[in-house]
C-alpha cells in the first residue's frame, strides 16, 4: 500500500515516522522542507503536490493545524481532490470541526473515493512509539481496509462509526483534557500556598481519585518547569471552541467550557499564542507570587511502553 503524508508537524512527523519505521512506502509533504527532512532521510519520497500525491497513493492522510488548512489541501487547484478517483482513501488525522470533515469528505464520495477522521489522542511521546490510541470514523468495509494500516501508527484503535464521529469525540477528549490540565494547576498552585510539599501533593494526586492521564504526564513537565508538551495555548483554544461549537448547535448549555475558553484567551494575551498549553499555570503563579516548582521531575514526557502491535478495541457492551 502506498501512502502519502501531508503535515509533519508535532504530531504528524511521528506518525510518519512510525510507517516508516514499519516499512511503508511513504511520500510527505510539508509547507516546510526542513520538517520533512527527517522522513526523507529515513526514506521518505518528496511529494511535489497533493494532486501528485493523490494520484500515485492508495490512501492520503492529511494531519494539520486547522480545519482551514485541509481544506486548502484538498480543495486547491493542485489539491487532493484534483486526482481523487474510485477506491483511493483520504484520511483526515487533524483535530477538526466535524461538520467540515463531513462537507468534504461528501465531495470525496461523489469522486468514488472513500473519506475516513481518525484523530490521535494520548500524547506527542506516544505517537513517536507508535503507542497512541486512534479514533476512526468511516464506513465499516473503510475501517477494514485500513485497520493494517492504523495499528502501525497507534496501538488502540477505535471504530467510533459514521464520517465525522470521531472528530465528535476527539474534540470531546481534548475538552476533558483541558478541564484536568485547568483543575491541575488550581490543585498545586492551592496545594503550594498552603505549605505543602509539591513532590508530596504530585504523589497524593496519583495514587488518588484525583488521579488523571493529564496529572500523570502535564502536571511533571509543570513541576519540572519546562511546561513543554509539545502542545501550545493557540491550539487548546482551537479544541476547546470547537467542543463549544458542538455543544451550541446541539443545544447543550454547557457551563465549564466557556469559562475555560476566557481562561486560554487571557493565557494566549499574556504569553503568547505559541507557548506551550501547561503554562496556562503562569496566570496563578502570577497573581499569587508561587513558584510551582519541584525536584525529580523530567523536561519532556518519554513513552518508555515498548512498540507493540496495535489491535481494533471493541466498545463495552458490544459483541
Amino acid at each position: 500500500m502506498k501512502i502519502g503524508f501531508i503535515g509533519l508537524g508535532n504530531v504528524g512527523g511521528k506518525l510518519a515516522g512510525s510507517l516508516l519505521r514499519n516499512g511503508l512506502d511513504l511520500t510527505v509533504r510539508d509547507l516546510s522542507r526542513d520538517a520533512a527532512q527527517p522522513c526523507l532521510e529515513a526514506g521518505a519520497h518528496w511529494g511535489e503536490s497533493p494532486a501528485r500525491m493523490m494520484a500515485t497513493a492508495d490512501a492520503v492522510i492529511t494531519c494539520l493545524p486547522t480545519p482551514a488548512a485541509s481544506a486548502e489541501v484538498l480543495e486547491a487547484d493542485d489539491g487532493l481532490l484534483s486526482t481523487m478517483a474510485p477506491g483511493k482513501i483520504w484520511m483526515e488525522m487533524s483535530t477538526t470541526d466535524e461538520a467540515e470533515v463531513r462537507r468534504l469528505g461528501a465531495k470525496v464520495v461523489a469522486l468514488g473515493g472513500e473519506p475516513v477522521d481518525c484523530p490521535v489522542s494520548g500524547g506527542c511521546h506516544r505517537a513517536g512509539t507508535g503507542n497512541i490510541s486512534i479514533f476512526a470514523g468511516c464506513e465499516r468495509s473503510t475501517f477494514e481496509r485500513i485497520l493494517p494500516l492504523l495499528t502501525t501508527m497507534g496501538r488502540r484503535i477505535l471504530h467510533t462509526g459514521p464520517l465525522g464521529s470521531a472528530s465528535i469525540l476527539k474534540v470531546i477528549t481534548n475538552y476533558l483534557a483541558t478541564a484536568n490540565l485547568v483543575s491541575c494547576c488550581e490543585a498545586m498552585v492551592t496545594a503550594r500556598a498552603a505549605g505543602l510539599d509539591l513532590n508530596t501533593t504530585w504523589e497524593a494526586m496519583r495514587i488518588s481519585s484525583g488521579n488523571s492521564f493529564v496529572h500523570e504526564t502535564e502536571s511533571q513537565v509543570i513541576l519540572n518547569g519546562s511546561r513543554d508538551i509539545s502542545f501550545t495555548m493557540d491550539l487548546v483554544r482551537k479544541d476547546i471552541g470547537l467542543f463549544q461549537a458542538i455543544a451550541d448547535r446541539c443545544g447543550v448549555p454547557v457551563e465549564l467550557n466557556p469559562v475555560m475558553v476566557e481562561i486560554f484567551r487571557d493565557g494566549e494575551a499574556r504569553y503568547g499564542a505559541r507557548e506551550w498549553s501547561p503554562n496556562i499555570i503562569r496566570r496563578l503563579e502570577d497573581a499569587t507570587g508561587l513558584s510551582i516548582l519541584a525536584s525529580g521531575f523530567p523536561a519532556e514526557m518519554v513513552d518508555d511502553e515498548p512498540e507493540e502491535p496495535g489491535y481494533e478495541v471493541i466498545p463495552k457492551g458490544r459483541d
